[in-house]
């Protein structure tokens, strides 16, 4: 509600007005508007920036586990890395596929998440091509004449069926860290537009990689993951960690399990180092000279450490070592 002006302060304004020391044709200050960041209400956010982060986390090490299987498939090196870790609107991936594109349904093979909507994954097809020539015995380099509407053999999708099964088959290892997870491939779709598993305005958490080959061939390797089981993925891996950070101690347990754990110890008499020439010519009943005393102490390494000396002996009819100096204290 506006303040009302007392006759005392209706006056004063109007003696200052009267002599000139109010200037009656000034603008009125504006007040300072307050600025919003804009919202679209059609795109609400659904994940946190940790959770992206989480993801590209994942997939930073998936790149490295698909990058050595690639090198050793195709014997050719190869650069993987990701590019972007987004989150969107289904229709906004599915708009992007042309229509000869393909793509790769994968499921996880998980009692909890068996009903969720499989993921999709889409390789570009020049870097699929070249991926295919290089199985194939031929130098990879890329078909700069190709059609952009190529349509992929029956041979070639079967390849594609086959890489796909390997490269998603150890998708589940870079998940370790947070919880067991085992991702298998289960068909090829070859027309995107009749893929009708996820909701235009569902939302998706798009991860992209890229792939680079020696000849310059680049393209990228998109992983779409459903929001809906993300979602469900993220609340599992809360409560496992809520689990794990309350609760009882439980050092007193973890360290009464380790105690009971084996150990290899390892008793080194002495190393000494031969000419390459001198080995290749070693024969039965030749003598190697270690250049030790023979009342030198025995080393005992505990997982590739020193942690006793000790002194060669016999017990219960067995060669033993006798511990003498410490050198780890525990």
């Amino acid at each position: 509600m506006a303040e009302v002006l007392s006759q005392s302060q209706i006056d004063a304004l109007l003696a200052a007005a009267q002599s000139g020391a109010m200037d009656l044709d000034a603008p009125a200050e504006e007040s300072e508007e307050k600025k919003y960041r804009k919202y679209d209400f059609y795109s609400p956010r659904k994940f946190t920036k940790d959770r992206l982060k989480m993801l590209s986390s994942i997939f930073e090490n998936y790149t490295r586990v698909i990058n050595s299987r690639i090198n050793a498939m195709l014997h050719s090196s190869c650069e993987i890395e990701v590019e972007s870790v987004e989150e969107q609107r289904y229709n906004e991936f599915s708009n992007a596929l042309r229509d000869s594109d393909v793509l790769a349904l994968v499921k996880i093979d998980k009692e909890e998440l068996q009903e969720e909507t499989p993921i999709l994954v889409h390789l570009d097809t020049t870097v699929l091509l070249t991926m295919i020539d290089r199985m194939m015995g031929g130098e990879g380099n890329p078909d700069n004449n190709l059609e952009s509407e190529y349509n992929l053999t029956d041979l070639e999708l079967k390849m594609y069926a086959d890489l796909m099964g390997d490269l998603m088959g150890v998708l589940g290892q870079s998940w370790e860290n947070y919880m067991n997870l085992k991702f298998e491939y289960v068909r090829t779709e070859v027309n995107p537009t009749m893929v009708q598993l996820i909701g235009f305005d569902e939302t998706v958490v798009i991860v992209g990689m890229n792939i680079r080959f020696p000849n310059d061939s680049d393209g990228r390797l998109s992983v779409c993951l459903p929001g809906v089981m993300l979602t469900n993925i993220f609340a599992e891996i809360s409560k496992n960690t809520g689990r794990h950070t309350t609760g009882e101690d439980k050092s007193d347990e973890i360290f009464g399990s380790l105690r009971e754990s084996d150990l290899e110890i390892v008793a080194e008499l002495a190393r000494t180092r031969l000419l390459l020439s001198d080995l290749y010519h070693l024969n039965v009943g030749d003598v190697v000279d270690i250049k030790r005393p023979k009342d030198a102490p025995i080393y005992l390494n505990i997982g590739g450490r020193r942690w006793f000396d000790g002194r060669m002996g016999v017990h219960n009819k067995q060669k033993a070592v006798k511990i003498g100096e410490t050198y780890i204290k525990v």
